[in-house]
């Protein structure tokens, strides 16, 4: 479990920058070189790596390189891990809500 919540909490770590956002959001699209996706972003190459490695780090993105170019290419399985996640929570609030109608149904019809 406390492997799960470590995966987690990097995967929500990484998406909650808007910029790695955005590169997730271009990669949904298909690969593309790091000089692709740091043209959209307004900082330097240096800076943009970083957020690179920060989503290969956590497994949201694969890299490659060829020569001198790095690709980027979205790893939709890690994405699963949050898919998970939000499946719990929903579980959660339903039941919270349908103890909350039996509630309301029970008292009206008092």
């Amino acid at each position: 479990m406390a492997q799960y919540l470590a995966e987690l909490d990097g995967v929500f770590l990484a998406l909650a920058d808007p910029t790695r956002r955005a590169v997730i959001h271009r990669l949904g699209r298909g690969p593309a070189s790091v000089s692709e996706l740091a043209g959209a972003a307004t900082m330097t190459l240096p800076s943009f790596m970083k957020h690179v490695r920060m989503l290969e780090s956590n497994g949201l993105i694969r890299t490659a390189k060829s020569g001198r170019v790095r690709t980027c290419e979205l790893n939709q399985e890690r994405f699963a891990v949050v898919d998970g996640w939000l499946a719990q929570q929903r579980r959660l609030w339903e039941g919270h809500t349908d103890r909350l109608e039996q509630f309301v149904t029970k008292s009206v019809r008092r």
